[in-house]
């Protein structure tokens, strides 16, 4: 697959078009079936025919939402099912046995080890990464300074993830955790209701679907640490599909490539579980430094370690694999059992 250089501008990628006009139309999609899933799915597309004109034709995409196991069991956190890969699963198989020709992720979700034959063929530019907090009743006025302090002494917080989780207990031991799951909205709805007092949410996710009000305040990746791959849309295709691997290779993001190797390259090298509290957000400097911040911890927060590697972008995997070594050696042993 072809990549590109730093500093390369998508006008500067207009090469000559890949032979993709002797595919049949249409191209199958697959993908979640939750609103953001699709919404993603539709920006992918969009993507795509502003690239390529020979897609803007009518009918030239068909949309097969896929349900997944991750979304069908809402009642149990995701380790207790068997990780994270079950929001991908079910599609990875579709697009396996030709079912579909693209897949489209929320990169957050993807596996750091794909199944054999398939591969992670493009990265779309990243939104906004950091995490939101969302307030419900009984919560009082947000101080930028301290998010937290917006929080009632031993509220419960309704987050379904681990890293959330170990950084809110970290600062604020006095609160609790209460297991919620779902879409944005759902999620949204039972802090509205009452269920629990406040939430935390990916800004990405709320900015695409509109609903980015909904933040009482946004969380600098300073005192949250985001998931690596958050607010980056992943594109999976068949290895051996050579003619869109060269297609997606001429719409993919190069800055969004390069944070994604290199917080990739840090969960691969951490080996840890989703009952793993992990963070990962690497991004470029002024300069075109990449700079990775890792976490590792206790999902009680008793235990945080925070680390922050810089090299060059052509460095990012490398990067990855030391931060991610570096925090593996000096965590303890039982946060990785």
């Amino acid at each position: 697959m072809s990549r590109h250089p730093a500093g390369e501008s998508d006008a500067g990628r207009r090469h000559a078009a890949p032979r993709h006009d002797r595919r049949p139309l249409p191209l199958r999609v697959g993908t979640r079936a939750s609103p953001l899933a699709l919404m993603q799915t539709r920006l992918f597309m969009a993507r795509l025919t502003g690239f390529c004109p020979v897609l803007r034709q009518a009918e030239a995409f068909e949309e097969h939402a896929i349900a997944t196991t991750g979304d069908r069991i809402q009642d149990r956190r995701l380790a207790d099912l068997g990780g994270k890969g079950l929001f991908a699963k079910e599609i990875h198989e579709a697009l396996l046995d030709g079912r579909v020709d693209f897949a489209v992720h929320s990169l957050k979700d993807l596996e750091t080890e794909l199944p054999p034959g398939i591969v992670l063929a493009c990265t779309l530019k990243r939104e906004d990464p950091r995490d939101a907090l969302v307030l419900g009743p009984g919560c009082g006025a947000v101080d930028p300074a301290d998010p937290w302090g917006a929080l009632p002494q031993g509220a419960v917080i309704g987050s379904s993830s681990v890293r959330r989780q170990a950084q809110l207990l970290h600062a604020r031991p006095d609160l609790s955790v209460a297991m919620i799951r779902g879409n944005v909205q759902t999620r949204l709805a039972k802090v509205r209701g009452g269920e629990v007092r406040a939430s935390m949410l990916a800004v990405a996710g709320l900015k695409r679907l509109a609903l980015e009000h909904e933040a009482a305040a946004i969380l600098d990746p300073e005192v949250m640490v985001p998931a690596a791959g958050q607010g980056i849309i992943g594109v999976t295709v068949r290895e051996r599909d050579e003619e869109l691997r060269e297609l997606l290779a001429a719409i993919e993001d190069w800055e969004s490539r390069a944070v994604a190797t290199a917080e990739r390259a840090l969960l691969a090298a951490l080996d840890g579980s989703c009952r793993t509290p992990i963070g990962g957000y690497a991004r470029l400097t002024a300069d075109r430094t990449l700079r990775l911040t890792g976490l590792v911890a206790r999902a009680d927060g008793s235990f945080l370690l925070r680390r922050t590697l810089e090299g060059p972008p052509r460095d990012a995997a490398r990067l990855g694999r030391t931060l991610g070594a570096s925090l593996r050696r000096d965590a303890p042993a039982d946060i990785f059992a």
